[in-house]
């Protein structure tokens, strides 16, 4: 079921308020968690971190212990973390760090606490926000309407095989690349063949969800060579299962269809500007006017969309 959205702007502007609004509007297509993947202003220094910690009686002692892994790898914290004033036991966290030694190296260690505290994302400019319930509830407590930016991605979820967590909804990070985040509707059946040998290659999986792989070996191809563009093509051909999904970073924002096209997805561009989900309606929660949309309901489709460096958030 699930429903997935994405955004781009010609400039720096409300680019949660719109998110919302697109994922509000496909809420009946799941309301167990809903995420969102925020391409904010860039910090100058260091990384932007959102992570989870799981007990919030004890954060205090759980982030001493993160700061110290932080310390081993060269990084410290740049400014003292937020965290939301929620009453439930899981609490999100937003940290600024400096730049580690290896950003792969800091983060498999961090890992190592993720019991305790679990990175969501890591990024210049990128913060994945996610919880449990409806896009409304998941703003309201987050704050999600007042955030600016450029270009971002949510996700509406209906769990139907890995758990129903905060952690386990999208959008996911392509662990360890800095900035990439995805959002899926669909289920991958030859996942556990491409997970195990990219966790030979030393990548690291945080949850059993399918949609979190994708975004790696995306990642992986590009850190070989590859385009974007090129390897999304490729996910069609080599991936197997019933999949749309949506990736983006900082510079570009792309979609990929697998070869039965089920999954649906479109489009309304105008005057330099970007609104695509899995239904019409959420897109025309933006564009009220009559426009015309593009309907990518062909098979192997795939595209990318460049974010001008003059859109990029600065």
């Amino acid at each position: 079921m699930c429903g997935i959205a994405g955004r781009f702007l010609n400039s720096t502007g409300p680019i949660g308020r719109d998110l919302v609004d697109l994922m509000e509007a496909q809420r009946h297509r799941g309301a167990d968690s809903t995420g969102f993947a925020i391409y904010g202003p860039p910090v100058a220094t260091g990384f932007i971190v959102r992570a989870m910690g799981f007990d919030r009686d004890r954060l205090g002692a759980d982030l001493e212990d993160f700061l110290a892994v932080l310390r081993d790898h060269g990084s410290d914290f740049l400014a003292d973390p937020v965290t939301d004033d929620a009453g439930t036991a899981h609490v999100s966290i937003r940290m600024v760090i400096g730049e580690p030694r290896s950003l792969a190296d800091w983060s498999r260690q961090a890992d190592g606490l993720c019991d305790r505290i679990e990175i969501q994302s890591v990024g210049k400019s990128l913060e994945i926000i996610k919880d449990l319930g409806g896009a409304a509830e998941v703003a309201d407590k987050h704050g999600l309407r007042d955030l600016v930016g450029t270009h971002g991605l949510g996700h509406a979820r209906l769990a139907t095989e890995s758990e129903i967590s905060p952690t386990a909804s999208h959008p996911f990070w392509a662990r360890p690349f800095p900035d990439v985040a995805i959002v899926h509707n669909g289920q991958i059946t030859d996942y556990y063949t491409w997970r195990d040998r990219l966790t030979r290659q030393g990548y690291r999986f945080m949850t059993y969800n399918d949609s979190e792989l994708i975004a790696v070996w995306i990642s992986d191809r590009m850190s070989q060579g590859m385009t974007q563009g090129e390897a999304l093509k490729r996910s069609i051909r080599e991936i197997d299962g019933v999949f749309t999904y949506l990736i983006a970073n900082r510079v570009s924002m792309g979609f990929a269809k697998d070869r039965f096209a089920i999954k649906p997805l479109v489009a309304a561009e105008i005057d330099g500007e970007m609104a695509v989900a899995t239904e019409e309606q959420a897109v025309r929660t933006l564009y009220a006017n009559e426009i015309d949309v593009i309907n990518y309901d062909g098979p192997s489709l795939s595209r990318t969309w460049d974010i001008a460096p003059g859109r990029i958030a600065a």
